[in-house]
């Protein structure tokens, strides 16, 4: 007999039909002369309950069953006698897929730290959380896609390998085929890259977004989505040496287009969980609640998962200038009274999460774009104001995790662009492609970078960012 999923089977109600299910074993138990299985297949958060008539079944087989067990189960689909289900299936045959040791499998029937599931990695996706997690994740990927595409945007697989630093911050992990122990080596004793594979030093990439350009340059609108890499040294809850990136180019597009569409984008991405993934957010905000009545008073979030979620839905974003900020945030009381962990003092210093969620979350009390910020703290590809102390940047900050999207109008104009460049010793040959987009036919253009592991935190309210990837890649840790 084919099988029914069960995200099916729960919204069913044609009711009496023989159906089969399969899946895993969440929770068995034996009350007389009847037993209750708890499956869970994956489809949906939640489990069927598989009820089962001891006087018919063989006994044998239910000792085998545990947690974590496989199984098979064909039987008639009936309406459910319980309050925690709609329906139930009346199992007129069990088989066993496969067995799960009780004395051996970590996952049992309570709750378990994330801690703990991190180092279990290769089993958590069976728990709720993960789950959850993993569906949602999944669906907001179809929705980026979706509204790129609805939008006429062309997707653009960019390098993984490339031999350029688009950040200019160094921290790339290389590649190379050379021999570690005994590379070739030039007469100044440096490593002979022309020896290399590449035939020149190259590295995993740390953005797309240069190339993405180039593209954008001809087909006017693209995006990019794919895996970015950066070798920094850190072990926080906000850090992965390997992410996943969404950048899209506009060409014929300055500063306030671009936050247009960042804008526009993550209302739709929020709005597309919140209407598409009701039960694992039903889940997660529950979770979150919890996990919140155990923090101190002064550490509680105001808003649980749903409240942040149309927190963003609900207003429009505040635009202000990175001055405006700054001014702000040295009158604000946590400033006066130094509780900041970083007190600011002078124009010209980056702003900390604490300052980006001081902003969103107690001052104007929606979403925020800055822009505007000093050119010497920003990447040397973004357009120059004409106080040539600030570029044309933006970022985008949410509630809870502050800087969600980073962008700016790209400096089109050449000798500009070589300018910045040559201050910050950026080669130019090495660059020359770049360049000669802004000699043949250059326009006013604009992107920006969304961090998809940061949406993630951010639709899921989990904490650590090593909880909303699969196989989290930190220092010291590349298990599978």
């Amino acid at each position: 007999m084919k099988r029914t999923k069960i995200n099916k089977l729960l919204k069913s109600k044609e009711f009496e039909n023989i159906v089969n299910v399969k899946g895993w074993v969440r929770t068995k138990r034996i009350s007389k002369n009847i037993a209750f299985i708890n499956l869970n297949d994956g489809s949906t958060i939640k489990n069927i309950q598989i009820v089962i008539d001891l006087n018919n079944t063989n006994e044998k087989i239910l000792d085998r069953i545990n947690t974590g067990t496989a199984i098979s189960a064909d039987g008639k689909l009936l309406k459910s006698q319980g309050k925690e289900q709609n329906v139930e299936l009346l199992a007129a045959h069990i088989e066993i897929l496969g067995e799960a040791d009780p004395d051996e499998y970590p996952l049992q029937p309570k709750q378990h730290s994330l801690e703990f599931l991190r180092e279990i990695a290769h089993l958590r996706f069976r728990t709720n959380t993960f789950g959850a997690i993993t569906r949602i994740r999944h669906s907001m990927i179809f929705a980026i896609h979706k509204f790129f595409n609805d939008k006429g945007f062309y997707n653009i697989h960019t390098p993984i390998i490339t031999g350029t630093d688009a950040e200019g911050a160094g921290k790339m992990f290389r590649v190379s085929t050379l021999d570690p122990k005994n590379p070739p080596l030039c007469d100044n004793g440096k490593v002979d890259f022309k020896k290399d594979f590449f035939g020149k030093e190259t590295n995993l990439t740390v953005s797309g977004q240069l190339e993405a350009e180039l593209a954008a340059l001809a087909l006017s609108q693209v995006y990019t989505f794919g895996p970015t890499f950066r070798a920094e040294n850190s072990n926080t809850t906000r850090h992965l040496a390997e992410f996943w990136m969404i950048e899209p180019e506009i060409a014929f597009a300055d500063i306030n287009d671009n936050m247009d569409l960042a804008e526009e984008m993550l209302k739709y991405l929020v709005k597309y969980a919140l209407d598409n993934c009701p039960d694992d957010i039903d889940f997660l905000n529950k979770r979150l609640i919890e996990q919140e009545k155990n923090k101190k008073q002064t550490e509680r979030s105001s808003m649980n998962l749903i409240e942040r979620l149309n927190f963003v839905l609900e207003n429009d974003f505040a635009r202000i200038t990175y001055t405006q900020a700054i001014n702000i945030l040295k009158d604000s009381k946590p400033n006066k009274k130094k509780k900041f962990e970083y007190i600011i003092n002078d124009w010209g210093i980056d702003i900390q999460s604490e300052h980006e969620r001081y902003l969103v979350e107690k001052h104007f009390k929606k979403p925020v774009i800055v822009t505007d910020y000093p050119k010497d703290i920003k990447a040397f590809y973004m357009k120059q104001n004409d106080d040539n102390k600030t570029v044309r940047a933006m970022d985008v900050l949410f509630p809870q995790i502050g800087e969600i999207i980073g962008g700016s109008q790209r400096e089109e104009v050449y000798d500009k662009l070589l300018t910045r460049m040559t201050e910050l010793d950026i080669p130019k040959q090495e660059m020359k492609w770049y360049l000669d987009t802004r000699k043949f036919g250059t326009v006013v253009h604009s992107g920006f970078g969304l961090g998809f592991e940061r949406l993630m935190l951010f639709v899921t309210g989990m904490n650590n960012i090593r909880d909303v990837i699969p196989f989290p890649r930190t220092p010291k840790n590349a298990e599978f």
